[in-house]
């Protein structure tokens, strides 16, 4: 029995790869997004609240409250929570604007090295991750959507 599988039809010479709305970096990079926005909206409530499990320092260059360092990390991990979950529901825009969040993610979790020096330091890797893995995963999804 014949069967025309060696034969290409019209018009799909050169198929399209099938690519789901991210890519499976993109996916990491949305879960690394949700998880780092939880741990910051954690870290948040811990500073707001004034608990004393972190330390107090003195003289620090960028000195703030613990209160205002709190709700500094309240916004950025709700709008981080925010983005990951829209870049996995696959918009384009959440990308860009979780690479913006993400980035100030960063640099307020290297500005507060000094008071919780090991949750920063991790939190500082999970964003510059999430923004390594946002980057590459548009590029790598341009990639597959291009013809051989």
């Amino acid at each position: 029995m014949a069967s025309d599988a060696s034969r290409a039809r019209a018009g799909h010479e050169h198929p399209q790869p099938w690519h789901a709305p991210t890519s499976g970096r993109t996916q990491v990079a949305a879960a690394l997004m949700i998880f780092g926005g939880v741990m910051a909206l954690l870290e948040g409530i811990s500073a707001a609240s004034r608990d004393p499990v972190f330390v107090a320092t003195r003289h620090y260059v960028f000195e703030f409250s613990l209160a205002g360092w709190g709700w500094v990390h309240i916004i950025l991990g709700a709008l981080l929570l925010f983005a990951g979950v829209a870049v996995l529901r696959g918009a384009l825009w959440a990308r860009y604007f979780g690479v913006t969040v993400a980035g100030l993610g960063a640099i307020a979790n290297f500005l507060w090295l000094p008071y919780y020096p090991w949750w920063a330091m991790v939190l500082i890797a999970v964003n510059l991750l999430v923004v390594w893995a946002l980057l590459t995963g548009v590029h790598h999804e341009a990639d597959a959507a291009r013809p051989a």
